[in-house]
């Protein structure tokens, strides 16, 4: 009976152990990418020329709306993002750093590269930490991967909605794509049984590494009618030279 009783506890704590490593490793991710994501709305504020006000609204924007959605369509509510000060704070420290740190309107041109910098890591953490969370909530492989890649968008999307900029998503190098892989990493790394914290940072490099890559060489989806742009283009060429 005592023997019974010990193994009893023993895999009780191991299953609290499990636990507590799921919730520290999302949390982490999280946070961390609500920074990363600030900066990236905030940075984009400033570029718009927004006031200080208009600054830290899209900084939280940015780094709050794409785990919202999550947590709203998988039943955890209120959100994370609602019930925990923490990603306020983090939220109005980055926009204020952002928004007291920015350049000279002349020097305005590193600001886009900041944005894109931050945006992809930001994407890569909330991606992660969106598909983690939705196979902790018993989602499906494919639905956890499709909810870790509306994580990774919701916040730029948002973003550039406030400053009246065409959502990246919708015309930008491998977007969602990049989100997309790096969550399909992840739920191939629990079905693998692999540690969190190795699919993690495997999904997180993954769709970083697709995003910049992306950024660099310039690869994006075919857009409607670029087959025939191209295709005159190429007859007007031809209609010269002859």
């Amino acid at each position: 009976m005592i023997p019974a009783l010990g193994a009893e506890q023993v895999l009780q704590t191991l299953a609290g152990f499990k636990e507590y490593a799921t919730t520290g490793t999302l949390l982490v991710l999280e946070l961390v990418g609500t920074f990363v994501f600030a900066l990236s709305g905030a940075t984009a504020g400033v570029k718009h020329r927004l006031d200080l006000f208009g600054v830290l609204v899209v900084s939280f924007a940015t780094a709050t709306a794409g785990g919202i959605t999550r947590d709203v369509l998988i039943g955890a509510v209120p959100p994370a993002a609602l019930r925990d000060w923490r990603y306020l704070g983090i939220s109005m420290l980055a926009g204020l750093v952002v928004f007291f740190w920015s350049p000279r309107p002349e020097r305005q041109r590193p600001l886009r590269n900041l944005v894109l910098t931050f945006d992809a890591a930001g994407l890569a953490l909330f991606a992660v930490s969106g598909t983690q969370k939705a196979l902790a909530y018993g989602l499906d492989p494919v639905m956890a991967a499709l909810l870790g890649m509306l994580t990774g968008i919701g916040g730029g999307m948002l973003r550039d909605v406030l400053v009246s900029d065409i959502p990246a998503v919708l015309h930008s190098d491998l977007y969602a794509i990049a989100a997309l892989a790096g969550a399909i990493v992840v739920v191939v790394g629990d079905v693998l049984k692999a540690p969190l914290a190795a699919s993690a940072v495997a999904g997180a490099a993954c769709c970083f590494g697709i995003r910049l890559v992306a950024l660099w060489r310039g690869w994006r989806l075919p857009t409607a009618g670029e087959h025939e742009k191209a295709t005159e283009v190429a007859d007007n060429a031809g209609g010269r030279r002859d």
